[in-house]
């Protein structure tokens, strides 16, 4: 006779018994005051100084951003090192040169100060600095070709937005004139289109996301900007993720038009920053080159905003605000790059463009798998529509 198994199977059927909660957040806390202990050790005991007793200090400067203003020289800089860095003397052109250094004394570990150095730099020519520290450690920053930088004037700032909005609202807003052909075509033929969209914002996401990690490269190491690009722009794409589907619902229609818009206004931005720092750097023939690039180039970023509204019947408000989304961004653009910034931020606001078109272009290849069914995500028209939207962006791109 079996022997009763009652009891067991009745005892192993009774839910575990699940630990305090004090107990749990105790537990879970418990590595944080290991780590904090850890660190403690390493910050204040310096157990590693005595291996370094006597080798000369790490340094590191780069100059984030140049003004010239009259018989004046601004240097805005930014140090890195084992110890502060001293800025002891400053050459330019091959003789040393009085300075003045706010705030005074040495720059500490990724701190910034600004170097005035009274100098008659010559419009139009080369100038070379030489930052000497007091290690005797040399840092060169070269003037390419001196041109003043452009003062906060209403006239300068209106000047710089009429081409900010010829570079970036005017070609958009041309290219949204193609909307009522595009409420013409097929059931294939929107596919199409939708599909040259995600080609054109394809174009888009690389030449962002390399122009973001070139800015970056320009940067203290210590900042590592370049992975703070990558960062930057996960989280722009995941944010604006849980921002277009809140509700559970995708965006479509006017939703996923004004999210492209964005994501090209984002775009935009660092086109004007491009013109920007050209106008900067006196390089007029340069400046007016690129808005003409830019320009041809921007006309097709209008046909994918009109895309998602075809099949619907938007107001005529609605093309002013998306044209005014994707446009308008390259005026602060314009004006931003006129006054040289810190590459690190531009290089965090190109990784959160980056970001924001890397969403859209899901979203849209979300919407023809919808539509269509997901083999349409491989049909000819899709990886057709996909190709031809690539090279139209890399052709346009040609004239820049």
């Amino acid at each position: 006779m079996a022997p009763d198994a009652g009891p067991a199977v009745a005892s192993a059927a009774l839910p575990a018994t699940r630990p305090a909660p004090w107990r749990t957040a105790g537990w879970l806390t418990l590595p944080l005051v290991v780590l904090a202990a850890i660190l403690a050790l390493l910050i204040l005991g310096r157990p590693l100084e005595r291996l370094t007793e006597g080798a000369p200090p790490v340094e590191q400067v780069t100059v984030e951003r140049t003004r010239l203003d009259p018989g004046l020289i601004t240097l805005s800089v930014r140090a890195d090192g084992s110890q502060p860095v001293r800025i002891a003397q400053v050459q330019v052109d091959g003789a040393y040169r009085s300075f003045t250094i706010d705030p005074p004394g040495p720059v500490d570990r990724l701190g910034t100060a600004r170097i005035t150095i009274p100098y008659p730099w010559v419009d139009g020519e080369a100038h070379q600095i030489v930052l000497v520290t007091s290690t005797g450690v040399t840092f060169e920053h070269a003037i390419e070709v001196a041109r003043a930088t452009p003062r906060w004037d209403v006239p300068t700032l209106w000047l710089l937005a009429t081409v900010g909005l010829l570079l970036g609202v005017a070609p958009v807003a041309t290219g949204l004139l193609a909307y009522p052909g595009l409420a013409a075509l097929s059931a294939a033929g929107l596919r199409f289109v939708l599909a040259v969209t995600v080609g054109l914002l394809g174009y888009l996401f690389l030449d962002t996301l390399g122009e973001g990690l070139e800015q970056a490269g320009g940067t203290l190491d210590r900042l590592r900007a370049q992975a703070a690009v990558w960062v930057t722009m996960l989280i722009s794409a995941g944010a604006l993720t849980m921002i277009g589907r809140r509700g559970g619902r995708a965006p479509e229609g006017a939703a996923l038009a004004a999210f492209i818009a964005l994501g090209i206004g984002l775009h935009n931005l660092g086109e004007g920053l491009a013109v920007g720092a050209a106008i900067a750097a006196g390089e007029a023939a340069l400046a007016t080159f690129l808005v003409i690039g830019f320009t041809i180039h921007n006309v097709s970023e209008g046909f994918g905003i009109a895309a998602p509204l075809v099949g619907r019947r938007p107001r005529p408000l609605t093309f002013v605000g998306l044209a005014a989304l994707a446009g308008l961004p390259a005026v602060p653009g314009v004006w931003i790059g006129a006054q040289a910034v810190s590459p690190f931020w531009v290089a965090i606001c190109l990784g959160i463009g980056a970001g924001a078109i890397l969403q859209v272009i899901l979203e849209v290849l979300a919407l023809i798998a919808r539509r269509d069914g997901p083999s349409a995500l491989t049909a000819p028209s899709s990886l057709g529509g996909i190709g031809a939207g690539l090279a139209v962006m890399y052709l346009t791109a040609l004239f820049v």
